[in-house]
């Protein structure tokens, strides 16, 4: 069976996905734990653009008390879409070529989601490829007004059908949406 996509993000309700660790860890649940969980071990490899990459691989490899979700994520393959890595550690391949093609291939193959977890440049440069099968917007009740990166920044029109709506501990609703039509 075909591989899915899946983008998984936190945002703001100004739409801002910037910094997360500054904003939405203050809304973390066990709620939040266990969605985050489920999700991690329904997939077998992750999307990573190369900012998410970087800061993941220097926290995760060294992070204690993370359990059996620690060591699925440090074990997971990886792919890194970057035009300036010229290696990767932690379980990781930097996409070499057209990033467009190499997520076709890698979709084309059997095995569970290929997950991009943050990454945002990358989640709009797949959309705009018609790539992505599922967007889950973690959305945290907090409004920034003075955030960077906004989510679809650089995205063509979207429509998107609504599949379903989780309200986690704390006020974060986990909105999750596939491509309409």
């Amino acid at each position: 069976m075909p591989r899915k996509v899946v983008a998984s993000t936190y945002v703001t309700l100004d739409g801002f996905i910037d910094e997360p660790g500054h904003w939405a860890f203050a809304f973390w649940s066990e709620e939040s734990a266990q969605f985050k969980y489920r999700e991690l071990f329904a997939s077998d490899a992750m999307l990573l653009g190369r900012l998410t990459y970087e800061g993941f691989a220097a926290a995760w490899p060294t992070m204690e008390g993370t359990g059996d979700f620690g060591e699925k994520m440090n074990a997971m393959p990886k792919y890194v879409a970057s035009r300036t890595l010229t290696a990767a550690t932690w379980n990781a391949t930097i996409i070499k070529g057209e990033v467009a093609d190499a997520v076709r291939k890698l979709k084309s193959e059997d095995g569970g989601d290929l997950l991009i977890g943050g990454s945002g440049q990358l989640i709009d440069y797949l959309t705009g490829h018609s790539l992505i099968d599922e967007y889950r917007l973690m959305v945290h009740p907090i409004v920034l007004g003075d955030g960077k990166k906004r989510l679809f920044a650089s995205v063509p029109r979207l429509t998107l059908e609504l599949v379903s709506a989780q309200t986690l501990g704390k006020g974060v609703v986990v909105n999750t949406y596939r491509p309409a039509g």
